[in-house]
């Protein structure tokens, strides 16, 4: 059954909500930013047991405020943004439950699999996600890189994603052109995911109802679980309210809601 995964995303050492085709571009657009430290929104995470949330460096000038969020609720939370084979266990020894990895993966945007074996081999693929984001371009889904902003050799698809699952625990998976914009999400490739996908796996991207987690669970036949960003009160939306969402995801969890 899919349920409800948080996220704390970080730029420029706040908690904030950024439109994610925007990112690194002379158009970046801010959809909100927190008056609040990352560490609240890991003890409200925590206060909930909302597991399996993920907590995003985009780009430089976040180290600490990482490293925050994840002292407030360690060995709980995971940790994406620059991780590489040199850093990836400094930040599970700094509190993080598994790291997210992409750019490093891809080389001049090549996919290198000695890398993620050698990442894989060094963390343990219990403690290792691999971040697929992608960009639509026709009818296939092109893995994205650089805070989505560079194309890289590797297509999400079936073939794809069984190899990769060999060397990870976990699959994040943003839809960078729906990213932060609420206009829903990608109904094509969340069912595709759930055919395709064989670990656990997440989606973010465009999610503005609560009754997304319901079209995600029916989508993916139960298989994918959802984040939500822009479109949640804790984050400054209007469409989503955290408690109500964190209710229907739990209810969901038991089986005991009626997403089917």
């Amino acid at each position: 059954m899919s349920v409800f995964r948080p996220c704390i995303d970080l730029h420029n050492g706040q908690v904030k909500q950024i439109v994610g085709g925007t990112l690194d571009t002379a158009q970046l657009k801010t959809n909100f930013v927190s008056s609040h430290p990352p560490e609240y929104f890991a003890r409200l995470y925590q206060k909930h047991n909302l597991t399996g949330g993920h907590v995003i460096k985009l780009g430089p000038g976040n180290e600490e405020a990482a490293k925050a969020a994840l002292k407030a609720w360690p060995n709980s939370l995971q940790l994406g943004g620059g991780i590489n084979d040199e850093n990836a266990q400094e930040w599970i020894d700094a509190g993080a439950e598994k790291v997210i990895v992409t750019s490093y993966l891809f080389p001049k945007a090549t996919f290198d699999l000695e890398r993620l074996q050698k990442l894989s081999a060094k963390v343990g693929k219990d403690r290792l996600v691999v971040d697929v984001s992608c960009r639509r371009r026709n009818s296939e889904w092109v893995v994205a890189m650089n805070r989505w902003q560079d194309l890289t050799t590797m297509i999400v698809n079936k073939e794809s994603l069984s190899m990769l699952a060999e060397y990870c625990s976990e699959f994040l998976i943003h839809a960078a052109d729906v990213e932060g914009l609420c206009q829903g999400i990608d109904e094509e490739l969340v069912e595709k995911l759930g055919e395709w996908c064989t670990i656990p796996t997440t989606y973010a991207g465009g999610a503005k109802s609560i009754n997304d987690l319901k079209l995600v669970n029916q989508l993916s036949k139960g298989k994918v679980d959802l984040t939500y960003g822009s479109a949640l009160d804790i984050f400054g939306g209007s469409q989503v309210k955290f408690e109500d969402l964190v209710q229907l995801s739990a209810s969901q969890s038991a089986g005991t809601s009626n997403l089917s």
